[in-house]
């Protein structure tokens, strides 16, 4: 096991990703966070984040998201966390970076019922399948949202980038008796092809995506967040 702590293993995992650039399909983009314009306020972010919540050699269980949005993760460089809680933690002014301000409340409420920011970040890795945001363009010719796995000739063409980068970051002390995938759908079916595979993970256990949650199902809320935190606490981490 690496004498590093979780925290630089993630730092040099990162900046490891600041040298990743190659092409993609026509009418697509990657967005990486790290070697953008704000990447030197992104850095000093990451480091204040991730020192505080990961500043150990404990064992974590992973969960993965599909790929950072273009307006959120993508700009921040943070997994699921949205401008106000970052700035909040950090003490670094992020306003300038344009991303979304709209919390991610939902994840936030499972943290709190869980016990606390610190005490899920102390169990749980958060990150993404694919951890580039990617962009393309719409019929109406403006560069929009994309999904790795929207385009069968686009996962394709990540394959071996997202194998490579979930061996890597398996190595962060990961806890590989189970993997938590943020959303039952193609996410969920992508990774588990993956899986079938590579044997990162002894399972896969999906959770409902939060946008399906608080765009569809909204009076319920509190339903998904005691599925979360059950799942979630349904697994020990291996001594």
């Amino acid at each position: 096991m690496s004498s590093k702590t979780v925290a630089q293993e993630i730092l040099e995992f990162n900046d490891n990703l600041e040298r990743v650039s190659f092409e993609v399909l026509k009418g697509f983009n990657l967005i990486n966070a790290f070697n953008g314009v704000n990447k030197d306020t992104i850095k000093r972010v990451l480091h204040k984040f991730y020192t505080k919540y990961y500043n150990d050699t404990d064992k974590r269980f992973m969960i993965l998201g599909s790929s950072p949005a273009r307006r959120g993760t993508a700009l921040t460089g943070v997994p699921f966390e949205d401008v106000n809680h970052l700035q909040k933690d950090t003490g670094i002014s992020i306003d300038a970076f344009g991303a979304n301000k709209r919390s991610s409340s939902f994840l936030y409420e499972v943290m709190e019922e869980y016990g606390g920011r610190q005490n899920f970040y102390k169990q749980f890795y958060m990150s993404f399948v694919c951890p580039l945001g990617i962009e393309k363009i719409n019929l109406k010719g403006n560069w929009v949202n994309c999904n790795y796995y929207e385009n069968a000739a686009l996962k394709k063409c990540l394959h071996t980038f997202i194998v490579d980068s979930l061996r890597c970051q398996i190595d962060f002390n990961i806890d590989t008796t189970v993997c938590f995938c943020i959303g039952s759908g193609e996410n969920f079916k992508f990774l588990t092809n993956i899986n079938n595979e590579q044997h990162f993970f002894d399972a896969i256990v999906p959770l409902e995506h939060p946008r399906f949650i608080m765009q569809y199902n909204a009076d319920r809320k509190e339903e998904f967040i005691q599925k979360y935190v059950n799942t979630l606490s349904q697994y020990k981490i291996k001594e």
